[in-house]
């Protein structure tokens, strides 16, 4: 039985509808220890916080709240997860660009050193944005560039899909090509990151397949080649059996990282079959659930597993809803109500991609998933948020 707090909000629904709702009590988690699960790898794909009260134009000249940023990666990394950094979830191919991303891999490599955590950062070829029709030989550079930054950092490098050679490449042999250069320069195993156009467009026909099940020969044969330089492959497609399939061509000692925000309980879960491990957007917000969760995995307590992250599925799908890019609100909408960061803004003004009604029905599926650590606070948090939408709280 749910027993509901003193706090009271008015919602709106999509029917344009309004009703009371009062959010549940705190959840019940353990303490974080800084433990990493033991039976799984995860990474938490972790988000940036903007510094709104910068005088400057927050869509040309985006700010970052570095100390909020940083210590948002601290409590991630309280919980066990490795942390994934200047990914898609910081808005990387967005309002964050090259050179914040530089800064933000060397301060985010600096409290990896001093804290121990494990620190993965996105290597991609962003630096070209303004170079029309780039050559896969500059393409390959650019990436060789960010990687030795990430390198020198002492991070693990995760390779991202890459819009520029989405864009040159003219065939699947001009992706082995350029991946192939890389790879073989790299100094210590790295991540593959296979992003699918549901969350960025611009990576359709990457592999130079317009159906990604065609492209899944390509990418096992190019980690079957490189196997001493790839840990993992992190796959974000939002298609299962897609992830399964590549997952069993993977060679011995090389990870299936799922990325999978719809599928992630059963693909973490795994049968007989095998198991992915986890690199997810979704981590950031459900951290403390996600971490009960995976402890409850550890100790092959299955039904408290299930238990715990069942709920956490329909807020996941809410989150990432078409169109998927948007997912970031609601991660930072959490970030917020938890009180990791004192107000609801984002890099590029991107907080008002979402309605209303979707702010909403995260903040339903969020209480309801026991994300939020203090409904209560969440609640007040989230009052203003309405009340400037229009939705009065009398």
């Amino acid at each position: 039985m749910t027993v509901a707090t003193g706090a009271q909000l008015i919602l709106p629904a999509a029917d344009r509808t309004l009703a009371r709702y009062s959010p549940g009590p705190a959840p019940a988690l353990p303490a974080p220890d800084g433990r990493p699960p033991r039976t799984r790898t995860c990474f938490a794909a972790v988000h940036v916080v903007a510094d709104p009260a910068v005088a400057a134009d927050p869509v040309a000249e985006p700010a970052v709240d570095w100390d909020a940023t940083m210590a948002y990666r601290r409590h991630l990394w309280s919980y066990g997860f490795g942390v994934a950094d200047a990914m898609d979830t910081a808005q990387r191919g967005g309002a964050l660009s090259w050179p914040l991303v530089r800064e933000l891999i060397r301060r985010s490599a600096a409290e990896s050193r001093a804290t121990g955590g494990r620190l993965a950062c996105g290597a991609g070829t962003d630096q070209l944005d303004d170079r029309p029709g780039s050559s896969l030989a500059q393409i390959r550079d650019a990436y060789i560039e960010q990687c030795e930054l990430i390198e020198a950092e002492g991070a693990t490098v995760a390779l991202m899909a890459s819009r520029q050679l989405a864009a040159a490449a003219g065939a699947p042999g001009d992706y082995r090509k350029v991946y192939d250069a890389v790879l073989e320069r790299a100094g210590d195993p790295v991540i593959l990151h296979w992003l699918g156009a549901a969350f960025d467009p611009a990576l359709a026909g990457y592999w130079g397949a317009e159906d990604p099940a065609d492209a899944v020969d390509l990418v096992a044969s190019l980690i079957a080649d490189h196997a001493e330089r790839v840990e993992g492959v992190k796959v974000s497609l939002l298609e299962a059996r897609l992830e399964v399939e590549l997952r069993e061509r993977l060679p011995r000692g090389v990870r299936l990282y799922t990325g999978d925000d719809f599928n992630f309980p059963e693909l973490i879960r795994g049968d007989e079959r095998g198991a992915s491990d986890a690199l997810l957007g979704i981590f950031d917000p459900i951290a403390p659930v996600a971490a009960a969760a995976l402890r409850a995995l550890d100790d092959s307590d299955l039904d408290r597993y299930d238990r715990l992250l069942a709920p956490t599925v329909p807020l996941s799908r809410e989150i990432f809803a078409t169109p998927t890019g948007h997912y970031k609100v609601g991660v930072v909408l959490i970030a917020y109500l938890n009180g990791h960061q004192n107000h609801f803004r984002m890099l590029g003004g991107l907080e008002g991609a979402r309605s209303i009604v979707h702010l909403s029905e995260v903040f339903r599926l969020a209480d309801a998933a026991g994300v939020l650590a203090d409904p209560e606070r969440a609640a007040r948090r989230f009052r203003p948020v309405l009340e400037v939408a229009g939705v009065g709280q009398s």
